[in-house]
């Protein structure tokens, strides 16, 4: 008796490691079916991924902080050229928004392709205004662009730009959803419950342990037809950037809630379309009508229509900065340039000196470009936000421009770092002006002369 009661004590203990081993044996086979084939819902990414490709250096694989730096020139690498060449070029598709890295970009009259076609911007209300203030006053409202100087977590919402990929369409319908190029907006955002828990699972899974869970949405490159901003209900509105108002495209049905609450943004939140019937004209230090062959303009870029940067020029002054926070350099990006140029006999601040540049030796037929270099760039506080997290540093580097770059006297008590620029063509006729630069073309300086700074 005392045998059995032995054995049918020890039965359920049999069963219970058999049981064990099971699931053990199942989680073991699933996994990798979980890691290769997660049971996530389709993203709009991988609907876009069927007919178009990304665009865009590393747009396969994020790189690493580190590597990212290498590519700014935070390593001695980056100074083995012998002339000043084109060492990296950044498109900004949305403005305040993260870049874009590529390795050429075509050149139209208002900047590179694709940059700064879009802002943010709030609606803002008349205040204070008193009881008597006529009604007209009172409801006076006005669309104003915002950039990373009053939300700085613009600088985490990232931007992809997606162009249809010939060999993927191939056999598909041609409709405006496969010949059209768009945006993929994305930015981190947790749902509650058990719909945030399924997000945050699938960006492990997707895009590894540290990844966070996001919200994205689409926009498209293409200025819309009528026909599509009376079906997306959007409208022509004036948005004001700095001292400017421009007529835009505004696109918020498209924009999700969730941004705002994200951003921080307490009024209305509307993105804007840059109208290509509508740029900007520039004056004050670009070329006039006569001297360009055309009228200089911008879309929603601060002023003129390219921003360079010389990587000696942001060694040499971050440097000088006597803060902790930056004993590991300064990150360029954070001055968010179109061109960055550098090479080892490149001297610090030397594009000061520029009044009109030729880029050449491009890998396409006949590339070359021509610039005029219209004046310094005077720097705002928006190079306190760190460009990898969206924090911004409460001083620095705006405090050591202002006292070690106030270099202009058309901007004083103002710091200045990089030049702004102006396209030239060699042959101005027609509506389609246009020349490319590539990374790697050599800088040939033109003209040299001083510059003033002429404000708005």
């Amino acid at each position: 008796m005392e045998e059995e009661n032995t054995v049918l004590r020890s039965g359920p203990l049999i069963d219970a490691t058999g049981i064990l081993l099971l699931l053990v044996t199942i989680s073991v086979f699933l996994w990798p079916l979980f890691i290769f084939f997660p049971p996530i819902p389709p993203t709009e990414r991988d609907a876009l991924l069927e007919t178009h490709s990304p665009v865009g250096l590393g747009s396969s694989k994020k790189p690493k902080k580190k590597e990212s730096g290498r590519s700014l020139g935070g390593s001695p690498a980056s100074a083995t050229a012998t002339t000043t060449t084109i060492r990296d070029l950044w498109i900004y598709p949305i403005k305040s928004c993260k870049g874009i890295q590529v390795a050429e970009s075509k050149v139209r009259p208002w900047g590179l392709e694709f940059d700064r076609l879009y802002t943010f911007a709030q609606l803002k209300s008349p205040f204070p205004v008193s009881l008597d203030s006529p009604n007209d006053e009172k409801t006076a409202h006005k669309w104003e662009f915002i950039t990373q100087r009053q939300f700085s977590l613009l600088a985490t919402v990232r931007v992809e730009l997606y162009v249809p990929d010939v060999d993927k369409a191939r056999g598909r319908p041609l409709d405006s959803k496969v010949s059209d190029s768009f945006l993929l907006v994305r930015f981190p955002w947790q749902e509650r419950g058990l719909h945030g828990a399924i997000g945050w699972l699938a960006a492990k899974l997707l895009r590894g342990r540290k990844a966070v869970p996001e919200k994205e949405f689409i926009l498209p490159v293409t200025f819309p037809s009528e026909r599509e901003i009376e079906a997306r209900s959007y409208s022509h509105e004036q948005v004001a950037i700095w001292k400017e108002t421009v007529t835009a495209l505004n696109m918020e049905a498209d924009l999700p809630r969730e941004l705002r609450l994200y951003l921080g943004v307490s009024n209305r939140l509307g993105i804007f379309r840059i109208d290509p019937a509508r740029l900007r004209e520039v004056y004050r230090c670009a070329p006039t009508r006569v001297e360009a062959g055309y009228q200089p303009v911008t879309g929603f870029q601060d002023a003129y229509p390219l921003h360079l940067l010389n990587l000696s020029s942001v060694r040499d002054f971050g440097a000088k900065i006597e803060n902790d926070d930056f004993r590991g350099g300064l990150d360029p990006r954070r001055f968010r340039a179109n061109i960055i140029v550098d090479g080892k006999d490149t001297s610090p601040y030397d594009e000061e000196t520029w009044k009109k540049v030729r880029f050449t030796g491009g890998a396409k037929k006949n590339s070359s470009s021509t610039f005029h270099v219209s004046c310094r760039t005077v720097r705002c506080k928006m190079p306190n936000v760190d460009q990898e997290n969206g924090i911004r540093h409460p001083v620095e580097p705006d405090r050591s421009l202002r006292q070690l770059r106030e270099v202009d006297a058309g901007a004083r008590l103002m710091g200045c770092l990089g030049m702004q620029l102006t396209p030239l063509f060699d042959e101005a006729t027609g509506p389609e002006l246009e020349s490319w630069v590539e990374v790697g073309m050599e800088v040939a300086v033109l003209e040299r002369g001083e510059h003033l700074y002429i404000r708005q």
